[in-house]
């Protein structure tokens, strides 16, 4: 059941991402922008926490999760830090993550040699 919850939650998440690109003029960066904002304020508010248990990596592995990480880092930094949490937060719960795609990315340009068309 788990895995259908995460199913519908990642893929209503698309689609309304896919609405937004049909029926605006924004472009695809902008709806980045829009997404992980979105993550951002509803994880500092505290309202994307329960749709976060409700669909796990339905929630998390869409750019609102990343807005939601980044909300939660800076939450807990400013807890354990004071003020220079605001600062260090967001760079602190994300670093995983970033480190995992720049790796990924290195390991996937020295695989594949990319050609012009």
């Amino acid at each position: 059941m788990e895995l259908i919850r995460a199913f519908i939650v990642g893929g209503i998440i698309c689609v309304i991402g896919q609405i937004l690109i049909d029926k605006t003029k924004l472009t695809t960066a902008r709806i980045l922008v829009i997404f992980v904002v979105a993550g951002c304020v509803l994880g500092g508010l505290g309202l994307y926490e329960p749709l976060v248990n409700f669909a796990g990596a339905g929630a998390t592995v869409p750019l609102p999760g990343f807005g939601h990480l980044l909300a939660g880092g800076v939450k807990k930094a400013v807890d354990e830090q004071g003020f220079a949490g605001i600062f260090t937060g967001g760079v602190t719960a994300m670093a995983g993550g970033l480190t995992v795609a720049i790796l990924f990315g290195w390991l996937s340009a020295l695989t594949f040699n990319p050609k012009e068309k």
